[in-house]
């Protein structure tokens, strides 16, 4: 087959943020962001070496198994950095809003939201708290997703993220997680939140 016909030869190119979130340090930005594009690095590099063992019909061997279930980790730690970061900077939830009126039916208000999505990131571990939007049922959840590619909802938007690994907070609050996520939610960009739910 060549290699202009195969679906993995697109290269994926990272996207640039102009961040300046009053609450995160510029070097804690600049870390996150080298680390981003570490992500985008990995999963060219595994589409690349997929791509090729495809095309030298070596696709049955334990490396090209491997890497392939490797993908999903690198795509998904690419794509769900892109959303966090869209996620950042701040702009006021509308009353009247869309999202407003979702989190309400979904959760009986704005308050419930607010405590199970908090309550998730302040658990032990490290990982991603997502609001994610039901397809089938028009229904928003919060979930716990423990590694980029374990635990995301099958049909679901993904509507807001916010980063609970180490590397998200560590630099300016240390282990005080708890104050990472009041200084995240002081910097919701509910604009690109509302724009995901549309």
């Amino acid at each position: 087959m060549p290699c202009n016909l195969y679906p993995y030869r697109m290269k994926l190119e990272a996207k640039s943020f102009e961040l300046k979130i009053p609450d995160f340090s510029e070097q804690l930005l600049k870390n996150h962001l080298t680390l981003y594009q570490g992500y985008v690095t990995n999963t060219n590099k595994l589409l690349e070496i997929i791509n090729t063992l495809i095309l030298e019909n070596k696709n049955s061997t334990p490396e090209f198994a491997e890497l392939s279930r490797r993908f999903a980790w690198e795509f998904n730690g690419m794509r769900l950095h892109e959303l966090y970061f869209s996620n950042l900077g701040i702009s006021n939830l509308k009353p009247n809003s869309k999202a407003s009126k979702m989190l309400k039916d979904s959760f009986g208000s704005f308050e419930n939201w607010e405590k199970h999505f908090k309550s998730l990131g302040s658990m032990r571990g490290i990982g991603w708290i997502l609001l994610v939007y039901d397809k089938e049922k028009h229904n928003l959840f919060n979930i716990w997703v423990n590694e980029h590619d374990v635990g995301l909802l099958s049909n679901c938007e993904i509507i807001l993220v916010m980063d609970v690994f180490e590397h998200a907070y560590m630099i300016d609050y240390g282990l005080k997680k708890v104050d990472y996520i009041e200084a995240f939610f002081k910097n919701i960009n509910w604009a690109a939140v509302e724009k995901r739910l549309n």
